[in-house]
């Protein structure tokens, strides 16, 4: 159980939780939502211990161990894997002590600590997470130095995962992770075995992987059972309930301030207007419904759709370096009307596609054709650097509009979304979210017929999301998005581009279609994405395909009965070994036999945790053939 109570805090004397209470039961799955700046990140500070509360309390059981994701991302010599399995530290406690300990008695305790704990099997746990991630074999052997900022803040969220706190705090887990890292995250967090608390604008994520929401609004936390839609219909609906108990409230207020009014003066009615004061004290009053207003984003009208296709690829490659091209045999068109996502681990090329797209990188070889006066604009986050610290939004404008009066740039200005107080700050001063907006505006300032998104939402919150959502829908020119944002995707567009082993290619199922696919895979590396899962197949070629499945299930059945079979025999060994071990004696009378035990309990845990893994894929392998 964890116990907020009578909770206040203050950030640079601004009061963002006041008086706050709370409960959570042990096991709970539950996102933190609220507006950005409500204090969810400050919420977290006080859990942990690093920001004391103006008021009240946290209970937390006294050995819950609270694990977060560092903030600096590990940037050392050490392999990915190594640093993921030092993130356990008891572990890594146990396993030194024993290479010193002498006392039987302790080395039994340690050895059935580290059996309790799963330590035989921690590299095979720490790679599973890694894999989820998106670091294949051979780059969890590589130096975590060699890694991007990016890349190397997966390092920190997959050692957290690993460490496997009783109270697992993500602020943004999401932010670093492509759509199939997320979908691998959704799952993982759905099957957690401990507490988590995620602060996340995924709306997704918020119905998939949480059981409870907790809304952080007005200074206040409320809790509500289920995900994201049950929260929204829960909360519209106690927010209609009090906008007429407060239109009741403040009719009866109305009706009894009159009789007072009219009456006071009046010796003959004082005591019945005194009476009625009371009356109207005892009655309070209900407090308002505060809608927290977002402003809406607009994409300007193209001035001309162009004939279609606006974008004909024949035979393309592209890539970086001459000779090394990352993507090849590209051959598509984009109509003036398309809505087409990009699905596809991070690293495979999306946004290599998208730059080739935009004219920012040149074909290797083939032709790519564009449309007469094709105009086509470009966010991408990284982007975000490139604003003039020190500008105002309306001096980003002005820049584009040399002519135009303050009211015009103004009004340019608050087509993006960005509040009237925020169009002269600095953009150095903005908010994440409020960048964006800023960016997206410029990105599309010259109305152009193609526009493409590249990761918009990092940092938009869900209202804000929502307002991105209509303004594609609203455009009436061509978008090409890449983000790991699901609800994003399947709100906005109709057409699923799979970027993946070196090509573009068309992928013909839905996301939740591309979901199962991901999760089945269990892989999220280049070298193990099956193979082009997009393609279209005709009916001969199904027929021919599941013949050659069923052909191959006997032998494939075969081989998961063998491994079934030698998992039971490893078990009944660890657990004869366990029995062994556990006994002081053996280290008193035999110290070299206990040696070689401990040696022969860890070879076994190792082997069973690879028969596993083998069992585990060749039965998803078998899943797949029966299903076809």
């Amino acid at each position: 159980m964890i116990t907020i109570s009578d909770v206040s805090a203050r950030i640079a004397g601004r009061l963002l939780i006041d008086h706050a209470s709370l409960s959570l039961p042990a096991g709970t799955k539950a996102g933190l939502v609220g507006r950005n700046g409500a204090g969810k990140s400050t919420l977290f500070r006080i859990i942990t211990g690093d920001l004391a509360a103006e008021t009240g309390s946290i209970g937390i059981p006294k050995q819950a161990r609270i694990g977060q994701v560092a903030q600096e991302a590990p940037g050392t010599e050490d392999a990915l894997i190594s640093i993921v399995m030092a993130a356990d530290k008891e572990r890594a406690a146990l396993l030194a002590e024993a290479e010193t300990a002498t006392d039987p008695n302790r080395i039994a305790e340690i050895q059935t600590r580290l059996a309790d704990i799963g330590a035989h099997s921690a590299e095979a746990r720490a790679a599973t997470i890694l894999s989820g991630l998106g670091f294949d074999h051979e780059a969890q052997l590589r130096p975590a130095s060699s890694f991007s900022g990016g890349w190397r803040m997966r390092v920190a969220l997959a050692a957290v995962l690993f460490a496997e706190p009783d109270l697992l705090l993500l602020d943004e887990p999401t932010n670093y992770l492509d759509l199939e890292g997320t979908l691998w995250l959704e799952d993982y967090i759905r099957r957690y075995p401990h507490t988590v608390i995620v602060i996340s604008h995924d709306r997704d994520l918020l119905n998939t992987a949480v059981n409870s929401i907790i809304h952080l609004d007005q200074k206040k936390l409320t809790f509500y059972r289920g995900g994201y839609d049950q929260f929204e219909r829960q909360k519209a609906e106690n927010d209609e309930l009090q906008m007429k108990a407060k239109a009741k409230n403040d009719a009866a207020r109305k009706h009894l301030q009159s009789f007072i009014d009219r009456f006071r003066a009046k010796a003959t009615k004082a005591k019945q207007a005194q009476s009625r004061i009371k009356a109207l004290e005892r009655m309070g009053t209900v407090a308002a419904v505060v809608e927290d207003h977002v402003h809406p984003i607009t994409f300007p009208k193209p001035e001309k759709l162009p004939a279609s296709p606006i974008v004909a690829i024949t035979g393309g490659a592209v890539g970086y370096a001459p000779g090394k091209p990352i993507l090849k045999n590209l051959s598509l068109r984009i109509d003036n009307d398309d809505r087409i996502a990009l699905l596809g681990s991070n690293g495979n090329g999306k946004s290599t596609f998208a730059k080739f797209i935009s004219g920012r990188l040149q074909a290797e070889k083939g032709e790519i054709k564009l449309a007469p006066h094709l105009s086509i604009g470009f966010f991408a986050q990284h982007q975000l650097d490139d604003l003039v610290p020190n500008e105002t939004p309306v001096d980003h404008i002005r820049r584009l509009m040399p002519q135009a009066g303050e009211a015009q740039l103004r009004a340019r200005v608050a087509q993006m979304g960005l509040a009237t107080e925020k169009m002269d700050t600095a953009a150095k001063d903005l908010s994440g979210g409020e960048k964006a907006r800023l960016l997206m505006g410029l990105a599309a300032f010259h109305a152009p017929n193609l526009l493409i998104l590249d990761e918009p939402t990092n940092h938009l919150d869900i209202d804000s999301r929502k307002a991105l959502i209509e303004a594609l829908n609203d455009y009436e020119g061509a978008v090409i998005l890449i983000s790991h944002d699901r609800h994003l995707i399947e709100a906005t567009v109709d057409r699923l581009w799979l970027v993946n082993d070196g090509t573009v290619s068309s992928f013909d199922g839905d996301m939740e279609e591309y979901r199962s696919l991901i999760l089945a895979s269990g892989k999220k590396s280049s070298d193990d994405k099956p193979d082009n899962p997009g393609a279209q197949v005709n009916k001969a070629d199904q027929r021919k395909a599941a013949a050659d499945k069923r052909a191959s299930l006997a032998p494939l059945k075969k081989k998961i009965n063998e491994i079934e079979s030698l998992t039971k025999k490893l078990e009944t060994l660890i657990q004869a070994l366990d029995v062994e071990l556990a006994d002081p004696l053996l280290y008193e009378k035999h110290p070299a036999k206990a040696a070689e035990k401990a040696k022969q309990r860890g070879e076994a845990a190792a082997k069973l945790a690879a028969a596993e893994e083998q069992w585990l894929e060749l039965s998803a392998e078998y899943e797949e053939a029966m299903a076809g």
